[in-house]
């Protein structure tokens, strides 16, 4: 079943605070405006790219490619695990290349193993139901107490 992830940084107290992601913000003018969702134990997106994130001709960026799965694998950590994270390896494997054609590019995150305070991650990148980018994610967690003093981290909870 697939349940939207709410964004606990809408509260207006975040916006003062400076919340504006690239990725995920919706009020970033520049940014992907991205939403997140919850599917058993994945964590998913989609987007519709357009002309101003093409690398090559008609052609997704391969750095864009990398922030939607960075970004995605952060939301599975906050969602899956309730902790605050940070990218210690991205590894991604650019298997096709994604046009720039009116389509939702879909990314799909997956915890794969937990040692200690390491969480190794599975994503995938799809574009017209071809695999075009894999990656394996590294993400550090920081403790609870340390994620919500130190990086303000609230509960990541799904729509009902």
């Amino acid at each position: 079943m697939k349940r939207k992830i709410i964004n606990p940084y809408l509260h207006p107290d975040f916006k003062e605070k400076g919340y504006n992601c690239f990725a995920c913000a919706p009020h970033n003018p520049i940014g992907l405006h991205l939403e997140f969702y919850e599917e058993d134990d994945e964590v998913t997106t989609t987007w519709i790219p357009d002309r101003h994130f093409q690398g090559w001709l008609e052609t997704l960026h391969g750095g864009i490619q990398a922030t939607l799965i960075d970004e995605v694998s952060g939301w599975l950590i906050s969602r899956k695990c309730q902790l605050a994270g940070m990218t210690t390896q991205l590894n991604v494997k650019y298997k096709k290349p994604v046009a720039i054609d009116g389509n939702a590019v879909e990314v799909r995150a997956k915890i794969r193993e937990i040692k200690r305070n390491f969480v190794f991650i599975d994503c995938q990148l799809l574009h017209n139901g071809q695999l075009c980018s894999t990656a394996d994610v590294t993400f550090f967690c920081f403790s609870k107490e340390k994620s919500i003093n130190d990086f303000n981290l609230l509960p990541f909870e799904v729509e009902e």
